[in-house]
């Protein structure tokens, strides 16, 4: 079984998923299993301009994608990978500065992928922001009725 291109991978998370590069994220390692994704800070990302501090739902988006991806990385270029559920435990305010996520596969099955999921600022990966574990659903290729790949333009053969 071959694995999903890390260079493919790094294409659809930045430039072909539209919200992703609207946030700017960048996929910064790529292993299998592994994910890094960095967010830059924009002003449009704080959620309390008392406190100021990071919007919840950047966090939470950023582990999203990065469990995802990490999950991806592990799969055929013709599957596909959702997520069934996400936890997320906020840590500490964001500050307004640019975002890291990290996350690690525990466990990819047939039909299931498990991700453990770290928020953190540069220099500050001993200080998370949020931590959390995802849990995504891989839908083979031969289960969706034809092979599909986002990796070409036209049905696998």
């Amino acid at each position: 079984m071959s694995t999903v291109d890390p260079d493919a991978l790094k294409q659809l998370f930045e430039n072909i998923i539209p919200f992703n590069k609207y946030l700017g994220m960048k996929l910064t390692e790529i292993d299998s299993g592994h994910i890094r994704i960095e967010v830059p800070f924009k002003p449009e990302f704080v959620g309390n301009p008392e406190v100021p501090a990071l919007h919840g739902g950047i966090i939470s988006d950023t582990l999203d994608t990065a469990g995802g991806a990490a999950v991806w990385s592990q799969t055929r270029p013709t599957d596909a990978v959702s997520t069934v559920d996400l936890r997320v435990d906020y840590l500490r305010p964001g500050r307004l500065e640019p975002l890291i996520a990290v996350a690690n596969v525990v466990r990819t099955g047939n039909r299931v992928g498990v991700a453990e999921l770290r928020a953190f600022h540069p220099g500050a990966e001993d200080a998370p922001v949020a931590a959390g574990m995802g849990v995504y659903n891989i839908r083979r290729a031969e289960d969706k009725g034809m092979m599909w790949s986002w990796q070409q333009d036209e049905p696998a053969k």
